[in-house]
């Protein structure tokens, strides 16, 4: 059987696409054109870049070949979920300042007041562990690829956790239940790791466990089993390199705030 390589173009996705980047541009060109030296470093083009390829790769997940993949190879539909699950919401998020969000930074801090104990770190981890296990038992999965709307909600769960996990590390917007000390390393390294260890029994299980896939013609002759095998392999790889790239990022942020503290305290001490 030959594989799937056609674009879908679905006409909602490419409507909210580019209904997203036209509220951020309007954003982002009204805080450059305050005219003050802190109003540009506060919306740098590669913010605006950020912002533009975080859509992208939302409309990459699933539009592409990706996703006419993703009903044929279980490794084509774990990219999907990779992309949904941590790139775009990493991305979307760094596209973000405190300017930027300015006009809803008192909403964000209502929401979270309002959510209580939802709004701590530790929900938003057992939320995206939670999340995934749940959509990988094989009969939720199953139902999920056989199923328009279910894929669908899993898709849109996937955004929502992902951006609910990086918003807690990369957020612009001081929280009230901020992540201190080595509480960023814990939050990556609890979840990436119960993550990563799906990843690792996925690829060394004996045995297929998804009934779909082995019933869809085989491609590129990959069997149900070693498909199963990549995708594990490439959930157990993306969670171990987004952990390590976002541990050097956060600890080089830390050592920054740590020097600008140092700072603020010096110029106290002269002061007094």
């Amino acid at each position: 059987m030959k594989p799937d390589l056609t674009w879908s173009f679905s006409p909602l996705v490419l409507v909210v696409a580019l209904a997203w980047i036209w509220v951020y541009v309007r954003r982002w060109r009204t805080v450059r054109a305050a005219g003050s030296e802190r109003a540009a470093t506060e919306a740098p083009v590669w913010r605006l870049c950020c912002f533009i390829a975080a859509t992208l790769v939302v409309v990459l997940a699933l539009c592409s070949p990706i996703d006419s993949l993703s009903s044929q190879l279980f490794a084509a539909h774990m990219v999907q979920h990779m992309l949904l699950l941590d790139i775009a919401p990493i991305l979307a998020i760094l596209a973000l300042t405190k300017v930027i969000l300015r006009p809803v930074t008192r909403t964000v801090h209502t929401v979270e007041r309002m959510a209580g104990p939802l709004a701590h770190p530790a929900f938003a981890v057992a939320l995206y562990v939670g999340v995934i296990w749940a959509w990988h038992i094989p009969t939720a999965y199953d139902l999920a690829v056989r199923n328009d709307g279910v894929h669908i909600l899993e898709h849109l769960s996937f955004l929502v956790v992902g951006s609910l996990y990086w918003w807690h590390l990369i957020s612009p917007i001081r929280a009230r239940m901020r992540l201190g000390g080595m509480g960023p390393i814990a939050y990556m390294a609890t979840s990436k790791l119960l993550v990563g260890a799906l990843g690792m029994g996925l690829a060394f299980a004996p045995v297929a466990l998804y009934p779909y896939y082995e019933h869809v013609p085989q491609i590129w002759g990959l069997s149900a089993l070693d498909d199963q095998g990549v995708a594990g392999l490439i959930m157990a790889v993306e969670q171990s390199l987004v952990m390590g790239v976002a541990i050097v990022v956060l600890f080089i942020r830390a050592l920054a705030e740590s020097e600008r503290e140092q700072q603020r305290r010096e110029r106290y001490e002269l002061l007094a």
